[in-house]
């Protein structure tokens, strides 16, 4: 009987018992985000991952981790294939590849964290301990390892659970995280007790869990009371426009008036009582505005008529080193018609806004819409709107955390997400998208106000509470009254410190790991039941 070929041993490996177990998890992970957004299922998804890595040794166990992973972002990120094909004009046959590449590289954070926590139980380290925290520190490697990627972490999946995520003011959403994994250690050994499969019950690792969780309720109860009590802090009232301009007559010139038209109109009625801040979405205007004195002076005109601070999205240029650079970037605009600030995106769209190894990567330059290459901001510069300033992140900048606590340590009071959600189409991302912004207002203690050209246009408050939204691709606006923030939390303070500590003891467990290694013969049990 012959040999089976490589790729058909691979796939006997993938749809066999661990494998099939693994798809589980994956899909009740991708569930748990929206849409459909079933929270509830990231406390029970990684049941059938742990009974898969029962009896496993390492390298089984980053197979079955790396296959869940595979399932949850095949289907949580299976909108890139619309960016790809329908905006950036990228053929299947190269969308797919691009894809797929970006689902292998999130899924083997996933393989990385279940190999951990099998070394560390061949240590005599219980799974309890090495997966919740393996997990943490493998999200946070890839939430700035070339580039980072910081979407659809587990605890994003709790962003209406106002109780539960109110400690990202500690550490950021890795603490949902960390006990989300926890959660399933434990209920996955209490069933495997209950079963009678001679395995004790979790008594320890329970009494952990059950204490972290009513402390992490009992602070967010508290935070939420406390920051309902009014404060002397005076509210500012802001407007936010949805244009709903399409994205494929957004830049052509015979469509700028009529562009330009509906901002204008949209403004008057959202601001007739009375506003202090009126956002435009990114690149809201389809021109330089600091190149277009005619078009720049009709909407200086607009914040004069309205009274408020007008800030918009538009690309601008600058010099850098004798070289014209493009930017992307938001415009203040003064009650008096004056240009007062500019802020630049910091964080660029990797294939989206440049190219990495344009020189290698040449078959990829369709991707970039626009006006060439652009460059990154150089340091963040909040923005003076009167009564607080505003940091602003724009798009794709809202995912990275440690842009919001640069904005909010630099003096800004509230935030401010400018994006163009058209790319996604009638999508889950920016459902997706909107659920990481809301912990940026958490984590910072600032309200976070969102204007998207197509949706979802939000305002967020700073316990991660979204007052009102828009639907998708519908022209409109939302108005709304926000208290700026205190610019105080101890996440402002110390950042990712915590997740930097789940990376040192991830190494640590390697490292006892090794050695256990090379002084006892390799052992093979449970996952799960050296507890």
């Amino acid at each position: 009987m012959t040999t089976p070929p490589a790729f058909f041993s691979t796939l006997m490996e993938l749809f066999d018992r661990r494998g099939l177990l693994a798809i589980a998890s994956g899909l009740l992970i991708a569930l748990s985000f929206p849409t459909p957004g079933f929270s509830f299922l990231a406390w029970i998804a990684l049941i059938p991952l742990l009974i898969a890595l029962e009896e496993s040794n390492a390298r089984t166990a980053f197979r079955v981790g790396c296959t869940c992973g595979v399932t949850a972002y095949a289907i949580i990120l299976y909108w890139l294939n619309i960016v790809f094909t329908r905006y950036g004009h990228l053929p299947w046959s190269v969308s797919v590849p691009v894809y797929l590449l970006l689902v292998f590289w999130l899924a083997m954070f996933y393989g990385l964290s279940t190999g951990v926590a099998r070394l560390g139980e061949n240590a005599g380290i219980k799974a309890a301990f090495t997966l919740p925290v393996a997990w943490v520190a493998f999200d946070f490697v890839r939430s700035f390892l070339f580039s980072g990627f910081s979407w659809a972490m587990l605890g994003h999946s709790q962003f209406r659970t106002l109780p539960l995520i109110q400690i990202a003011d500690l550490g950021g959403v890795y603490g949902i995280t960390l006990l989300i994994v926890l959660a399933n250690v434990v209920l996955y050994r209490a069933l495997r007790a209950v079963s009678g499969a001679g395995v004790p019950y979790p008594v320890k690792s329970a009494m952990v869990l059950l204490l972290l969780l009513v402390a992490t309720l009992f602070y967010g109860f508290d935070q939420l009371r406390k920051n309902d009590l009014h404060t002397a802090r005076k509210p500012m009232r802001v407007a936010l426009i949805q244009g709903n301009i399409p994205q494929d007559i957004k830049w052509s010139p015979e469509f700028r008036d009529s562009t330009v038209d509906t901002y204008e109109r949209l403004t008057r009625e959202a601001a007739r009582g009375g506003v202090d801040l009126i956002v435009w979405p990114e690149s809201a205007v389809p021109f330089f505005f600091q190149d277009e004195p005619q078009q720049a002076e009709r909407i200086r005109g607009l914040a004069r008529e309205t009274g408020a601070y007008l800030l918009l999205g538009s690309p601008a240029h600058e010099l850098r080193n004798g070289r014209n650079t493009f930017l992307n970037s938001a415009f203040m605009i003064s009650p008096a018609g004056e240009t007062t600030g500019r802020a630049d995106k910091l964080h660029l769209v990797p294939f989206g806004e440049y190219v990495p190894l344009e020189s290698v990567l040449t078959f990829i330059n369709k991707i970039v819409v626009g006006i060439g290459d652009f460059a990154p901001g150089e340091k963040a510069v909040p923005l003076d709107a009167g009564i607080a300033k505003v940091g602003i992140q724009v798009c794709y900048e809202v995912i990275f955390p440690e842009l919001a606590r640069e904005y909010v340590r630099a003096g800004a009071r509230v935030l401010v997400a400018i994006t163009n959600d058209a790319w996604f189409g009638r999508s889950s991302a920016p459902y997706q998208h909107l659920s990481i912004s809301v912990f940026r207002a958490v984590e910072t203690r600032t309200p976070l106000i969102r204007a998207a050209n197509t949706g979802i246009t939000a305002i967020v408050d700073k316990n991660g509470y979204i007052s009102t939204m828009t639907g998708l691709f519908v022209e409109g606006y939302r108005t709304g009254e926000i208290e700026p923030g205190s610019g105080q939390s101890l996440y402002l303070e110390i950042g990712d410190a915590p997740a930097m500590l789940c990376l040192l003891l991830t190494v640590g467990v390697l490292l006892l790991a090794w050695r256990a290694r090379n002084n006892t013969p390799t052992r093979s049990k449970s996952c799960t039941e050296k507890k």
